[in-house]
């Protein structure tokens, strides 16, 4: 891969990005408010939203037609749910209609959320050649990508890594493996609440479901945490380290952690304990003001 294409690449998602389940919503009647929100965040100035959970390219068209620059990545899309070569065509049809609005983001999802999920990494890698047989390019897919050797993988195979649920620490390792030029994007959770006991709160009601799945919690392991970091809804340290909250500046700094150690982009999820499929406008106007 030229290095040409992942610097564009960069330039196109910008800084910062939203990250919502919300705005993959499949309701007809829900898609002016789809289209509406999608057309305020590219006013807003954030360059990519990101849709969260298993979500495809047909996801991404209305918020796409909506726009006029904002780009659209899946995050992810699961290689148990949707096979490479409907993938391949889906991406096809979204490329030709809206050429480089459209970015492929793939993962391996969870054992407790796909019935077949078996080999991840090796399933993973026969879905990207039945991808590079059916023309996606490489650059304009990336993967969610957490231990060494699927961030290797994303290397060497995609446009970069968009991981989840994760921390500074991780980015900076992530980078090291990735190397200066693939993307970096990682998510990152937000919850606009000063009140120290009250953000916990919100943030623990979030994350527990993230603690029942191997993969992240392995994953916390493997970065320093402990058991004990995992039991009771997640200790003040971990809780901490994987959502922003606080006052403005607070936040502020810890967005900045994740681009000093060595992110490209973050995909800023909101949390306050309103439904996944909200759509959080006044928080995003919030986030957007203090991002400058």
């Amino acid at each position: 891969m030229s290095s040409e294409t992942p610097r564009n690449l960069k330039e196109t998602v910008g800084r910062y990005g939203i990250w919502s389940v919300g705005l993959r919503n499949e309701d007809p009647g829900r898609r002016g408010e789809l289209a509406e929100a999608a057309a305020e965040l590219e006013q807003l100035g954030f360059g990519t939203v990101w849709l969260g959970g298993s979500s495809a390219a047909r996801h991404a068209v209305p918020l796409i037609e909506a726009t006029s620059t904002l780009t659209v990545g899946t995050s992810i899309q699961s290689i148990w749910q949707y096979d490479a070569a409907e993938s391949a065509a889906d991406y096809a049809e979204v490329e030709a209609a809206h050429p480089g609005r459209f970015l492929l983001g793939l993962g391996v999802s969870h054992a407790k959320l796909a019935d077949q999920y078996r080999r991840p990494y090796s399933a993973l890698v026969a879905y990207l050649d039945a991808l590079d047989t059916a023309g996606v390019p490489a650059d304009r897919r990336l993967l969610a990508a957490l231990g060494p050797k699927t961030l290797e993988l994303a290397r060497d195979r995609s446009a970069g890594s968009i991981p989840y649920l994760v921390t500074p620490e991780h980015t900076a390792k992530a980078r090291a493996i990735l190397g200066e030029t693939p993307l970096l994007a990682p998510e990152l959770k937000v919850v606009l609440e000063t009140d120290p006991t009250r953000a916990r709160t919100v943030a623990r009601d979030y994350l527990a479901m993230y603690l029942a799945l191997p993969n992240y919690t392995n994953n916390f392991l493997r970065n320093g945490f402990t058991e004990s970091d995992l039991t009771n809804g997640g200790s003040d340290r971990l809780v901490d380290a994987v959502f922003a909250w606080g006052d403005e500046s607070s936040i502020r700094t810890r967005i900045d952690a994740f681009l000093t150690a060595g992110a490209d982009h973050v995909a800023l999820q909101i949390v306050d304990g309103g439904s996944r499929e909200d759509l959080p406008r006044e928080p995003w106007r919030k986030l957007a003001s203090l991002l400058g």
